[in-house]
């Protein structure tokens, strides 16, 4: 758990480039226990390479806090230990493995058999449909299932803060639904969730809070609900 009155996350002056393009300008933000919050904006505007960034992905320049902790010098397989778990785009199963298989690697980094047993029957509550396709190779599951499957697999290294890149990409909109009423259900159960979504609607009807980026920064910063009802948001993100 953070100190009272630190959040358990932030982030001073991150930049990222690639090539001498700057992709993110020191966008400075924070995630607080429990909340779950939202980046929004258009195509380009540096949405993935802040998860990216944080996830030790990409070099970057600034401050990440995580739990107090700065995470800069930190490798990336290090961070499922402290408590932090990336979802990426394209969901990223292990598509030669089985489903079950796919859902042990999530727990690679614990020595806890009984805890990874008693989370392994949690994620299957929480995840039906993994269960009854534990034995099917993960590469022959249909996108939702997939996307289903990368869920659980980043929640069997029992993360204090969930980065979800992009979960409704590619998918029907009847999975959708279901991806979104999963992700509120992790939510429920004290799980921190930093969403990147390309549907603006969707992410800020889920979400708590939000900030919307444009062009490496954050422009806006706000409730939920306030950005959803802020003309500059309906027009430029909500097709209004």
């Amino acid at each position: 758990m953070s100190s009272p009155g630190v959040p358990l996350l932030e982030v001073l002056n991150l930049e990222v480039s690639y090539g001498g393009i700057a992709a993110l300008k020191g966008i400075s933000f924070a995630v607080e226990e429990g909340e779950m919050v939202a980046l929004i904006g258009a195509n380009g505007a540096g949405k993935t390479s802040t998860l990216k960034a944080l996830a030790r992905l990409l070099p970057a320049r600034g401050s990440i806090r995580f739990r107090g902790e700065e995470l800069a010098a930190l490798p990336s397989h290090a961070l499922i230990g402290r408590g932090l778990a990336l979802v990426p785009e394209g969901r990223g199963v292990f598509a030669r493995l089985s489903v079950a298989e796919n859902l042990s690697m999530g727990a690679y980094s614990r020595s806890d058999p009984a805890g990874i047993v008693a989370d392994l029957e949690r994620v299957h509550e929480l995840l039906p449909r993994l269960y009854e396709r534990r034995r099917q190779l993960a590469g022959t599951l249909s996108g939702g299932e997939q996307q289903m499957l990368a869920l659980g697999r980043a929640l069997m290294g029992r993360p204090k803060l969930l980065l979800l890149d992009e979960p409704s990409m590619g998918l029907a909109p009847l999975m959708v639904h279901q991806v979104f009423e999963t992700i509120r259900a992790v939510a429920a159960t004290g799980v921190t969730v930093l969403l990147v979504e390309q549907n603006a609607r969707l992410a800020l009807e889920t979400a708590s809070r939000g900030y919307v980026m444009e062009s490496g920064r954050i422009i806006l910063a706000d409730s939920a609900a306030l950005l959803l009802a802020d003309p500059r948001v309906r027009e430029a993100y909500l097709g209004e």
